[in-house]
């Protein structure tokens, strides 16, 4: 569905006042106008669901009789950049009937600058807020609260794999009414996601891997992203007294029987052991994610380059199928 359509009408000549002026060569010639195409505006913008300026999100509402499935999409950005105004395939999510949220989150850098450790539990738990917070508005906004299907890219992509593989952090005897509310999800989708943090595991999947120790508080200065990878060596090397926030955050860590389905795609084939292009989204990351599901049920499809079993070719056929789907 597209809002917010301008249409650029061209009359026919005849219609014209008769003292027009003739037209010119030059506009004889010059390329017909064509329709003007803009992405569809929020229902609710810059919604809050906590008190720092990062903690807001937007709503897009598909129009139904019915409760609407979600598409609940985090950006990436390596947790330390990034916005939610783009949400890729927004259109095709609210012509099928699904809604679609769009977040921010406290970046990692805000974090460390403050002194919370470690920085990622920011990210992290603003995310899980959020689901929580989308879920409390169900009645309000028209949302069936069991079909929420998480989405991004990157940073935002491990963020929706740990809420699909974590335990519900619903807090039933809360005061507070959002807290009360689920963090599971039925399904998610993501592009290009880091599904471990832990660096030896990384080293040993993609001898060049470089990147998590910034969620952890190894980041010499928090105010200049362009030195988010460079303590990787010394993340390593403090990695066992590190190790109980590397296993409470790698999305890895938390599969179990019980997890929703998932679907992953990479740019670019696997290649376990071996130094790569792009070790930040490897599909290196995949494979062992993949490889962990597949051990104990959980359906888990990969999709790169010349991947085998591919069912569905891009995150918005998965996650329409999925939250449409009669059951999971």
């Amino acid at each position: 569905m597209a809002l917010g359509l301008t249409t650029l009408c061209i009359c026919c000549v005849s219609a014209l006042p008769a003292d027009l002026p003739a037209k010119t060569d030059a506009e004889a010639k010059a390329p017909a106008q064509v329709e003007v195409q803009r992405p569809p505006t929020p229902t609710h913008a810059n919604v809050a669901y906590g008190t720092h300026e990062r903690q807001v999100l937007d709503f897009y509402q598909s129009a139904s009789d019915k409760p609407t499935p979600v598409v609940f999409h985090i950006h990436g950005g390596g947790w330390v950049a990034g916005d939610k105004k783009s949400v890729g395939g927004l259109e095709k999510y609210l012509a099928a009937g699904i809604s679609v949220v769009s977040i921010n989150y406290r970046y990692t850098t805000q974090a460390q600058l403050a002194g919370v450790k470690p920085p990622v539990e920011w990210p992290i738990s603003d995310a899980a807020r959020a689901l929580q917070f989308v879920r409390s508005k169900a009645t309000e906004w028209n949302l069936d609260k069991q079909r929420i299907g998480a989405t991004g890219g990157s940073a935002g992509a491990c963020s929706s794999l740990w809420l699909a593989f974590h335990d519900d952090l619903a807090d039933p005897k809360s005061t507070d009414p959002v807290a009360r509310e689920s963090t599971r999800l039925w399904c998610a989708a993501v592009l290009g996601a880091q599904t471990s943090l832990d660096p030896q595991q990384l080293k040993e999947w993609t001898p060049n891997s470089r990147y998590g120790g910034h969620a952890f508080g190894f980041m010499p200065d928090a105010k200049d992203n362009k030195t988010r990878d460079a303590q990787f060596a010394e993340f390593l090397a403090a990695r066992e007294s590190v190790l109980p926030w590397i296993k409470q955050y790698s999305p890895i860590e938390h599969v179990t029987a019980d997890d929703p389905p998932v679907w992953l795609s990479y740019s670019e084939p696997p290649a376990l052991g071996q130094a790569q292009k792009d070790p930040t989204h490897t599909a290196n990351y995949g494979v062992k994610l993949q490889e962990k599901c597949k051990a104990i049920g959980v359906e888990c499809e990969l999709v790169y380059p010349g991947a085998p079993d591919v069912r569905h070719a891009t995150a918005q056929d998965y996650l329409i199928k999925t939250l449409k789907s009669a059951a999971k």
